[in-house]
């Protein structure tokens, strides 16, 4: 039986017009950030240096291990952790506090031996373990809130290159949401760090974020 060319045409454009319709938007990508590899610590301070000055915001440094100087560089300001944890703790102690005097000494008062029902140095164990337990908790839940944290994927992943990250390589990655961001002006700036390779990563589109985009 002689098959024909034109019903085979036919069905491979109907198949090709099935799969844009049910794939199509799985294939969709959007620029996601620019990754820049540098091959030793001294590259990516000076790189680092630059982007801050050209003043980008939405972009970071990916280091094997830490990088004296980085946070300098980058141009960071000191943790807000450390005051997360002072008032956690400045919270605990007073916690303590009171609930000690109110337990102890206004709602079950207890006199033994004509002492009297409540007295701060009989609250210190209480108010220095609810300090440390609510410091440890604020330290840790502070951390991961200001880190966006957990955040179980990022378009950096999307790259190949970027596994070397754990290794032996250095990276700056410049994100497309920030307001600075121009395909041609940012390629440029990171050109100018001298960077070993510029990749430009691309990540998938969901149906839900096609949708809100085409609306």
């Amino acid at each position: 039986m002689v098959e024909d060319p034109k019903q085979n045409e036919t069905e491979e454009k109907e198949e090709s017009a099935e799969a844009a319709e049910t794939g199509g938007s799985e294939g969709k990508k959007r620029v996601a950030l620019y990754l820049a590899e540098y091959d030793t610590s001294a590259q990516i301070l000076h790189a680092a240096e630059k982007v801050r000055k050209a003043g980008y915001t939405k972009w970071d440094a990916h280091t094997p291990f830490p990088v004296h100087g980085m946070d300098g560089a980058m141009g960071l300001p000191d943790s807000r952790v450390g005051w997360i944890v002072v008032f956690c703790g400045l919270t605990g102690v007073s916690a303590a506090y009171l609930m000690m005097w109110w337990m102890n000494g206004v709602d079950y008062p207890l006199i033994i031996g004509g002492k009297p029902a409540f007295t701060l140095p009989s609250s210190v164990p209480i108010m220095f373990e609810l300090m440390v337990l609510l410091s440890a908790f604020g330290a840790i839940f502070g951390m991961l809130g200001i880190n966006k944290l957990p955040r179980h994927h990022h378009p950096v992943f999307e790259s190949e290159r970027f596994r070397a990250a754990t290794d032996d390589k250095f990276f700056i990655s410049i994100e497309a949401e920030d307001p600075k961001f121009d395909l041609e002006k940012t390629k440029t700036i990171l050109e100018g760090t001298h960077p070993s390779a510029i990749e430009l990563v691309e990540e998938p589109v969901s149906e839900e974020e096609d949708e809100k985009e085409a609306h």
